[in-house]
């Protein structure tokens, strides 16, 4: 196995500001793996939120480069598995960015596309919604009427929520998602999602902080008609598990995920106990969202926009007919994991 990695920073289409903080550009890493005469290409997004950084993924792959791992026999994806679980803990988008280069090098080997592997219909995926970053309220409507969009994810976590969600509904008849980001407490998110509900809200991602399992409980006991998503209080699995009846649904990323096989793991677990899911992505290139479309499928609602947001993705294929703005799955390039 010869793994490589190529840092590259990605320039935003406009600042991107939620919650968390405020970014006009965005690190990632583009990992390569080569197994015999196979090139597989992943990504790794580093979102400082969740503890990742540029430096701290090319550590995790540096580490990984001097050791003896060995994918053995790329057309089993059981042994995929196997690797996977024998990775060292620590930067989960770091081993995603590996998993993504082993499935790009599984669909190369047996020349099929991923989600063919993984039995899986690509007719069968939802529209992506497209994110419209905070700012006044009046600028995010402009924005929001300007990209024509017929699904919009709304950042929101500022003092001027209603008038924001009221800005845009005048704006644009498109269907509207929001997304809080872990920016209200308890009693803000329920004085607020009722008055934001009659603005005809699909859903309610991170509302409350992560780790609050009991404050989601509660909220979502209060039957406000608006399904509740957690999204960064989902990495794994096992956390799916443990909001089982605190949520009406998950958000699944393969950068918190670790990568594909995770990933798919927690959609099960999530479909096992009767929660909606939602596939989602970081600030990612046409690579990393591509990895994640593989998956749209299984999902009952896309969040793959991540290409749309940036001015230079270099996975992007322009030229493409395919890739028009009514395309489901938003960024799935030609010949990337296939």
């Amino acid at each position: 196995m010869r793994l490589s990695w190529q840092p590259i920073t990605l320039d935003l289409r406009t600042t991107f500001r939620i919650a968390h903080g405020a970014s006009n550009q965005r690190f990632n890493v583009i990992t390569h793996l080569e197994v015999d005469d196979y090139h597989g290409r992943g990504e790794a997004a580093a979102v400082a939120y969740h503890g990742e950084s540029q430096s701290g993924i090319i550590a995790y792959l540096a580490n990984l480069a001097g050791s003896d791992a060995d994918p053995c026999r790329i057309e089993d994806p059981f042994l995929i598995d196997e690797f996977l679980r024998k990775l060292p803990a620590g930067s989960p988008a770091a081993r995603a960015s590996i998993d993504i280069a082993l499935h790009d090098l599984l669909g190369k080997h047996l020349g099929q596309p991923v989600y063919r592997l993984l039995g899986l219909n690509p007719q069968e995926i939802p529209e992506t919604s497209f994110t419209i970053a905070m700012d006044e309220p009046e600028r995010m409507a402009e924005r929001a009427r300007q990209s024509s969009w017929p699904i919009l994810k709304i950042k929101l976590g500022s003092q001027d929520d209603e008038a924001i969600i009221a800005a845009i509904r005048n704006a644009t008849s498109a269907r509207l998602r929001v997304d809080a980001n872990a920016g209200w407490t308890r009693e803000q998110a329920a004085a607020l999602i009722p008055r934001l509900a009659a603005y005809g809200l699909e859903l309610v991602e991170q509302p409350l902080a992560v780790g609050d399992i009991e404050g989601f409980r509660w909220l979502r006991a209060q039957k406000f008609g608006v399904p509740i998503f957690a999204d960064e209080s989902i990495k794994t699995a096992r956390d799916v598990a443990a909001h089982a009846g605190a949520v009406d649904g998950v958000v699944i990323k393969l950068m918190k995920t670790g990568g594909i096989r995770e990933a798919l793991s927690a959609i099960h677990t999530a479909r096992a106990l009767e929660m909606r899911v939602m596939i989602g992505c970081m600030v990612e290139t046409s690579l990393g969202v591509a990895a994640a479309a593989q998956l749209a499928a299984l999902c009952d609602y896309v969040d793959l926009d991540g290409p749309l947001l940036i001015k230079n993705d270099p996975f992007f294929d322009r030229a493409d007919p395919r890739l028009g703005r009514n395309r489901r799955a938003a960024g799935i390039p030609r010949n990337v994991c296939h």
